[in-house]
């Protein structure tokens, strides 16, 4: 069962997280380095001349860049590694571990890590107001282990009692409400800031998609080689 798990999620992490590595290295990061232009002052959206929507951005560096695709990996290994585990739980209550049923694993986890935190929570760009960090730390881990007891009692619980426990899970967090800034400040402007929380919000959901089916297809393929 180890050699199955360690396997299987390793497989899973690496194929998952380079393909996220990749569509993040085209789709986020261009706004995260037209972000740091107006955050070092580079550029200036709220003087007299109109700034141009598409400046030249910094190009690929082999050390940053591929720095980031092997930290990607590596975190989508350790997410894998959490996707197993609880997938050889569910085969142990009797269900069926595939690609296809992995697919809505994936959007378990993006709801869990992506979607539930970012409601109240949502990404941002260097360079804006921000509460203190350890406070949005707290708040997020909150967050994302009530969402993930959600998600398991919506799928497993199979009582109305556990789907009403799952709803309280979700809302809880958001009434009690993420911590923010006390004031609005920073130089980026807003057009920025909103597509960067659509890019991140796609490539997670897209990203959780990938682990949850590669997941899937290797616990189901590794299970079949050792029968």
């Amino acid at each position: 069962m180890f050699s199955r798990i360690l396997t299987s999620a390793l497989f899973a992490g690496a194929a998952a997280g380079v393909l996220t590595a990749l569509l993040q290295l085209l789709f986020v990061q261009p706004v995260l380095l037209h972000a740091e232009l107006y955050e070092s002052g580079a550029l200036v959206h709220f003087g007299g001349a109109a700034v141009s929507a598409q400046p030249e951005l910094p190009g690929f560096d082999a050390v940053r860049d591929g720095l980031s695709i092997v930290f990607t990996m590596l975190t989508y290994t350790g997410y894998a590694f959490v996707m197993v585990a609880l997938m050889s739980m569910a085969e142990g209550m009797g269900q069926a571990i595939s690609a296809r049923s992995g697919l809505l694993w994936g959007l378990a986890g993006f709801i869990t890590f992506h979607l539930a935190p970012g409601f109240s929570l949502a990404p941002e760009v260097p360079g804006v107001a921000a509460a203190d960090l350890l406070e949005r730390q707290i708040w997020w881990t909150a967050t994302v282990a009530t969402a993930g007891i959600a998600m398991w009692l919506l799928a497993f619980g199979g009582t109305l009692l556990s789907y009403a426990i799952a709803i309280a899970l979700l809302l809880i967090p958001h009434l009690v409400g993420a911590p923010g800034p006390s004031s609005f400040t920073g130089p980026v402007p807003t057009e920025i800031g909103a597509l960067f929380a659509a890019r991140a919000f796609g490539v997670g959901l897209a990203a959780w998609t990938l682990l949850g089916c590669f997941c899937g297809y290797f616990w189901q393929a590794e299970g079949a080689r050792d029968t």
